[in-house]
């Protein structure tokens, strides 16, 4: 089964949709004792916004401690997207909270002075996916287009401190991390929910993990 944190934040209902085409077990979690009664095997952590409202929503949500658990001690696989990707780390120049620090690193706001005047803040749009050469064997990867296209809508990315935690970079005034995976923790800075068959794939791909 896989659980969809549904904590205010987030279009729920692209993800339950997607995984039901695809008849994969999904179910949205509302609230700890979801967390704690449902057997799950994989994790959904979306989220949209800004980085502090998505610390203070997910705490509000009392799921913030058995995610802890549930991530760090019993190692399920999560899959942070979004807003979802950036709470995974230490900190972010949007906030002042302290996100989950799941990944050690640092969420930044993309570079307007490399900006092109066409290029214009956020982010948003169609973007191609420049897969690192070290993460061609992650099978979350895998029968994804060569430099695949997603779709976008951002400001500030995650990079984290190690940067063989990088699994892809878009580029976009400059190049930033799109995609991270630390042992059972991913992220993803754009919407696979909105990005077509590369999106569906890359759902697939981590229900299959």
């Amino acid at each position: 089964m896989i659980g969809i944190i549904d904590y205010g934040l987030g279009n729920i209902s692209a993800f339950l949709n997607i995984y039901k085409r695809l008849n994969i077990p999904c179910q949205a979690i509302q609230t700890p004792q979801d967390l704690e009664k449902i057997e799950l095997s994989k994790i959904i952590l979306p989220g949209v916004g800004a980085f502090d409202h998505a610390m203070v929503s997910l705490q509000k949500s009392g799921m913030r401690e058995v995610l802890d658990r549930l991530v760090l001690e019993k190692k399920v696989p999560v899959l942070g997207i979004c807003v979802g990707m950036q709470i995974l780390a230490e900190s972010s120049q949007e906030g002042l909270l302290p996100g989950l620090g799941w990944i050690k690193g640092q969420v930044k706001k993309i570079d307007k002075i490399k900006l092109q005047p066409h290029e214009p803040l956020p982010h948003m749009g169609w973007n191609q996916f420049n897969k690192i050469s070290q993460a061609s064997e992650n099978l979350i990867l895998k029968n994804l287009d060569q430099d695949p296209y997603f779709y976008f809508l951002h400001s500030y990315y995650f990079e984290p401190a190690d940067s063989q935690h990088i699994l892809a970079t878009a580029h976009y005034g400059h190049d930033f991390c799109c995609m991270v995976n630390a042992e059972n923790i991913y992220g993803i800075q754009c919407h696979p929910e909105k990005s077509h068959q590369n999106g569906m794939t890359l759902l697939k791909n981590f229900w299959e993990l």
